[in-house]
């Protein structure tokens, strides 16, 4: 008789592993939830502790898993140093590498929004 063992991610954890990939790129002054975003990070949030957990940090990043497959949605904000598109690519990935390697799920997507960019502080 054998035993299949099956593991379940889950999407917050998806999701707080491409926050701290996204937030750790060069050029990322930080995320920024849309109002989507927003709603997204409040209802996780309230599951997490009615459930006695901390909510993990995932502000700005919005996961769809289906059939094992991952597609990420980061909304962030740039430094005016850095290049935007440059700082969108390098964060592309940066999450696809890191929900890899944590996780061992397929990343098939991860889509970039740049809600703003900061001027630089002089």
């Amino acid at each position: 008789m054998s035993l299949e063992t099956e593991f379940v991610i889950s999407d917050a954890v998806i999701a707080s592993v491409a926050a701290r990939a996204a937030v750790t790129t060069s050029g990322v002054v930080r995320l920024e939830p849309g109002l989507k975003g927003l709603v997204t990070a409040w209802s996780r949030a309230a599951r997490q502790r009615w459930k006695g957990l901390d909510p993990a940090p995932a502000e700005g990043v919005r996961v769809r898993v289906m059939s094992g497959v991952v597609s990420v949605h980061v909304d962030l904000v740039t430094s005016a140093v850095d290049q935007a598109a440059a700082v969108g690519q390098a964060v592309q990935r940066a999450v696809s590498r890191a929900v890899t390697a944590e996780t061992g799920l397929v990343v098939d997507e991860v889509a970039v929004s740049i809600m703003d960019i900061e001027p630089e502080i002089r």
